[in-house]
């Protein structure tokens, strides 16, 4: 091991220890409040009269209250404080998903999906900005998969999780309502966790040595230096970037394909295997072990060789064949299933490799209002994946459509993200220091190394 990587290997080991399952825990529970409705839908679409047209466009509302506030989230990070904005925002999702344990009506439903995206509007994206506090551009991608492996957690939790608590009746409600209050109650616990645990900025980390926090300022101050002597100027010419605009097309898309599937996988495998309620939970948590490895073994391999575009693309167009043969073929239950785990896999695993990409772009301010712009239009993205497959499904009483715009979308983005060919206006920087008394080492990568 060279001798000048032993303080950066130290440090970002002791960060990622501190606080990355901490903000896993997190993700866990609101993308569980993101989602349960999901699994509510096996038992609430029935129990209400909701036709698939009027939940998927319930679940994919969610995603419209979202876009407003992802880049004041950001921004918000960026300028002030994390832990405050989190904690707030817990206790807000927390809230209403509680709350959504009383719907009767489809007015009822969509308001409350639509308060709840708005309240979980700035965490991812007040999350990847906080990443960029405390891990350099060459360590991000595992962080961000360290982080985003809670999808599938959640998922892999919340099956059967789910399952269970949908066969209980307490007080005389419906095992769907309890599911709500009971992965509602979880946030707003952690909201007080939330406000102690987390520090800001390494500058106020007591928990590293003297040593560890100048290296680790240092070496973000040099980094964040570099990008803001070829960054735009202003957050509105970072909105205008062609680049940037293209980096949001992508997320789009493949949020349409990612949520698409999340969404609406229980009910299609429902449907297809006609297994019970519960069986179906704990089948479901097959395709998202598959992605659970497979974010951690990319976002590994997307660190260690440096390359960005090709390890965001290649899992999207994967996705692309499995759905294509899925479709195309007459399968057997079982391979569909395998296909199931597969298209997971790839459904989840490039979004670290993406996002290491977009934060490597710019600087500080910049970096944050281009995360939260890009993390807005994506989940546009996420409401109509949802969306078009319950209105496609109502009108030709067949998933098969539905599936087939998944498909489009997933290969559109896998070519979109190919032809980013360089990060905006430089190249991914990576520093180096072995200490505050060593000399600096600014190594600059080559552009198709991003």
């Amino acid at each position: 091991m060279n001798r000048d990587s032993a303080p950066r290997i130290r440090t970002t080991a002791k960060v990622a220890r501190r606080i990355l399952p901490f903000l896993l825990l997190l993700y866990v529970v609101a993308f569980l409040d993101r989602v349960n409705v999901a699994y509510a839908a096996l038992e609430m679409t029935q129990d209400l009269g909701f036709s698939d047209q009027v939940f998927g466009f319930g679940a994919g509302v969610f995603f419209l209250g979202y876009v407003l506030l992802a880049i004041p989230g950001a921004l918000v990070v960026e300028r002030w404080s994390a832990r405050i904005l989190i904690s707030v925002l817990l206790v807000c999702w927390g809230l209403v998903t509680i709350i959504t344990s009383l719907v009767h009506t489809p007015a009822q439903f969509y308001t409350l999906r639509l308060l709840l995206g708005a309240a979980e509007a700035g965490f991812f994206p007040g999350i990847i900005v906080y990443l960029t506090h405390w891990f350099p551009a060459r360590d991000r991608a595992k962080a961000v998969a360290g982080f985003m492996i809670g999808i599938p957690i959640a998922s892999i939790v919340g099956s059967p999780l789910a399952g269970l608590i949908l066969r209980v009746h307490w007080l005389g409600f419906n095992g769907w309502r309890w599911l709500f209050v009971l992965e509602g109650l979880p946030a707003v616990l952690l909201a007080v966790v939330t406000y102690f645990y987390l520090t800001d900025r390494p500058q106020a980390a007591r928990w590293l040595t003297d040593g560890e926090r100048e290296w680790l300022v240092d070496a973000l101050t040099e980094e964040n230096r570099m990008k803001r002597a070829s960054s735009p100027a202003s957050i509105s010419h970072v909105l205008l970037d062609p680049r940037v605009v293209m980096l949001g097309g992508v997320y789009l898309l493949g949020d349409v394909g990612l949520y698409g599937f999340t969404i609406w996988f229980p009910t299609i495998l429902k449907r297809v295997s006609g297994f019970s309620t519960l069986t179906v939970t704990l089948v479901g948590v097959f395709p998202y072990l598959a992605a659970l490895f497979s974010d951690l073994l990319v976002g590994w391999h997307c660190d260690k060789s440096g390359e960005r575009r090709w390890h965001t693309a290649v899992p999207l167009f994967l996705g692309t064949g499995i759905l294509f043969s899925g479709l195309a073929l007459n399968l057997a239950l079982p391979v569909q299933i395998i296909l199931f785990c597969g298209l997971a896999g790839c459904l989840h695993c490039w979004q670290p490799c993406f996002w290491s990409l977009a934060t490597a772009l710019l600087g500080e301010t910049a970096a944050a209002a281009s995360v939260g712009f890009i993390n807005s239009v994506g989940h546009v993205g996420a409401f109509t994946g949802p969306f078009l497959i319950g209105y496609l499904h109502t009108h030709y009483h067949s998933f098969v459509p539905g599936l087939a715009v998944l498909l489009i979308c997933l290969f559109s983005a896998g070519m979109l993200v190919l032809s980013v060919k360089r990060p905006l206006r430089m190249s991914i920087t990576e520093v180096e220091y072995a200490g505050p008394d060593s000399s600096r080492q600014g190594m600059m990568s080559e552009s198709a190394r991003s």
